[in-house]
């Protein structure tokens, strides 16, 4: 059991979110929906009914996607790492994560989708070769980069 499930805060796309995440992984569920009730509607603005959270996973990953309001922004100083076996692989991530709004391409594989969230996508060699003894050959990587 994994005991560390990332809590991604959004202003009120939770659920939104949490079903396009679902729709890009081959292996990705949906889970619990929880709702606001009346309790604390004067301090965190949920109407009763709205959606509060949204669990799902991704290739075994387990996420909250919360509505919190519009407190809090997404950066950089977090992402996912989506490590790809294939070329088409990473063109599938790329493809789907870019789509649907005002995507920001970042240099090395990483990407902004339409909620902010950042994405790196990499292919599974790529470590290996900038790790390898071989400088040269990792300046190479590091520069296509």
């Amino acid at each position: 059991m994994k005991t560390i499930m990332p809590c991604l805060w959004f202003d009120k796309e939770a659920e939104e979110a949490a079903r396009y995440y679902c729709s890009i992984f081959k292996t990705a569920e949906l889970g619990n929906i929880t709702r606001y009730g009346n309790e604390g509607e004067e301090i965190h603005g949920g109407k009763p009914g709205q959606v509060l959270t949204v669990e799902f996973s991704l290739n075994g990953q387990k996420f909250l996607a919360l509505n919190g309001g519009d407190h809090f922004k997404f950066n950089e100083a977090i992402s996912f790492q989506v490590m790809c076996e294939s070329q088409a692989e990473v063109d599938h991530y790329w493809e789907k994560l870019s789509a649907g709004g005002p995507v920001q391409a970042q240099q090395c594989g990483w990407l902004k989708d339409k909620f902010g969230v950042s994405w790196q996508i990499v292919p599974t060699v790529l470590p290996t070769l900038l790790a390898g003894k071989d400088r040269a050959q990792a300046d190479r990587v590091m520069k296509a980069l």
